[in-house]
């Protein structure tokens, strides 16, 4: 009788989908707190808004840098500083006794969570077989999404009673138990695990399947990059723009949209928005699931991986165009939570396929693209305000999401994941990207 596998790689999963629910919590908390800050320490709104912004340029900052210490260190004990750093930052923001420890907090949380997921990706590239590498890039995306929620959710319920000051002293806690307890029992590759039997190391490195559409195997890497490689990774970059910009738009101004267009109250509103984040949480873990079983149905890595991309923010578009025509507000309303849950397909896609293009540097890479993201997540919501100054029509706005939409589907459309980005161990990453200032 043939050995049964092992499940380490689940807990491994577990282990990584908590390290993102956890630095959700911590950030997402800010938002929900803001206006009790604002008011205890006599701030702005502008003081304000640069507190809360110091996190995504940092963020942004430091995701390829935080990519190549993954990469060196290894995930343990990355994450473990990483998930250390964060805690004490929140820490840092419950102690605030004005805007500049405040900003300097916010700082040092986005170095901390830049690291988060470039590691992670590593990781599950080394734990999880290909036939289920995209569903747990999935579980992995509806992580962060469950701790948006929770910080929402527990931010709310603790301000009065607790105050914000403890609030944040709280939510610094359960990072610290995570890393002390990720450094004991997590390891960075199956070979390092004794309590993982040979039936699961075998499905973790040869089920992949043994025919033209499976990924290469690693040969000698070549010394300098490819640029037919570069420019895969590139159109990947590119989706990862447009997806991201679309997203802000729910996550920032969705609530002002419904007011002034379709007549919903504030508080209705802000409901609403919950419902439209939940949709991302649920697309995240179906479209994982998607991409695994066209992948082990079709052996297909393109059209598993880039083929489910194109398809998600293709219907993004449509659905979008779609919430401009109609008058009825249910309907639109319907239409853009439809588009929040087809949206969050592509999160696993862009998971999986960085792993698959990323070869032998997948944090580095994985940090390039997530870093392009979030310079979109922070530049968008300020765009949509000056366009609707210039505008004054939500209609046209909507227009422009679409066609992003519809652009980040044909970038989608031009990776192939199958060239496979290999670097060489002598190549650094400063060989491949000169530097940020250029990117």
């Amino acid at each position: 009788m043939a050995e049964r596998p092992t499940t380490v790689r689940y807990r491994i999963l577990i282990w990584l989908t908590l390290a993102a629910a956890l630095s959700y919590l911590c950030r997402n908390a800010v938002g929900v707190a803001e206006s009790s800050i604002r008011a205890d320490l006599g701030l702005s709104l502008s003081e304000s808004g640069w507190f809360m912004g110091a996190f995504f340029w940092s963020y942004a900052i430091l995701q390829i840098p935080s990519g190549w210490f993954s990469q060196h260190y290894g995930t343990r004990f990355s994450l473990t500083l990483f998930a250390t750093a964060w805690s004490l930052a929140t820490l840092g923001l419950g102690l605030a006794p004005g805007l500049l420890m405040l900003v300097v907090a916010q700082v040092l949380m986005g170095v901390a969570q830049a690291g988060i997921f470039p590691a992670s990706c590593n990781s599950i590239g080394h734990w999880m077989p290909i036939s289920q590498r995209s569903f747990a890039c999935g579980v992995l995306s509806a992580g962060m999404q469950l701790g948006a929620v929770a910080a929402g959710a527990l931010t709310g319920v603790l301000l009065s009673p607790l105050g914000w000051r403890w609030v944040f002293v709280a939510f610094s806690i359960p990072g610290i138990l995570w890393a002390i307890a990720f450094y004991i029992r997590f390891r960075d590759r199956p070979e390092q695990v004794d309590w993982l039997n040979h039936a699961e190391l075998k499905l973790i490195r040869n089920e992949a399947p043994s025919d033209s559409a499976a990924p290469p195997k690693p040969s000698t890497p070549p010394a300098k990059w490819n640029w037919v490689h570069a420019i895969d990774l590139w159109f990947l970059c590119g989706q990862q723009i447009c997806r991201s910009g679309g997203y802000m738009f729910f996550a920032s101004w969705f609530p002002t949209f419904l007011q002034s267009t379709r007549g919903i109250s504030v508080e209705a509103s802000g409901y609403l928005q919950g419902i439209v984040l939940t949709g991302y949480l649920l697309g995240s873990v179906i479209g994982g699931g998607l991409m695994d079983w066209i992948w082990r149905r079709t052996g297909n890595l393109w059209l598993s991986r880039c083929g489910v991309g194109a398809a998600s923010l293709t219907a993004c578009g449509l659905l979008v165009l779609g919430a401009w025509f109609v008058e009825s507000a249910s309907v639109a309303i319907g239409l853009l939570a439809l588009c929040s849950f087809c949206a969050a397909f592509a999160g696993p896609s862009t998971f999986a396929t960085t792993i698959e293009i990323g070869g032998d540097r997948v944090p580095e890479v994985f940090g390039l693209v997530n870093m392009m993201g979030n310079l979109a997540t922070a530049v968008c919501p300020v765009l949509i305000g000056l366009l609707f100054e210039k505008l004054a029509n939500w209609n046209l706005i909507l227009a422009l999401f679409s066609v992003l939409y519809l652009l980040g589907a044909v970038f989608w459309l031009l990776v192939n994941p199958r060239r496979g980005v290999r670097l060489s161990e002598r190549t650094t990453f400063e060989e491949v990207v000169p530097s940020q200032a250029g990117i």
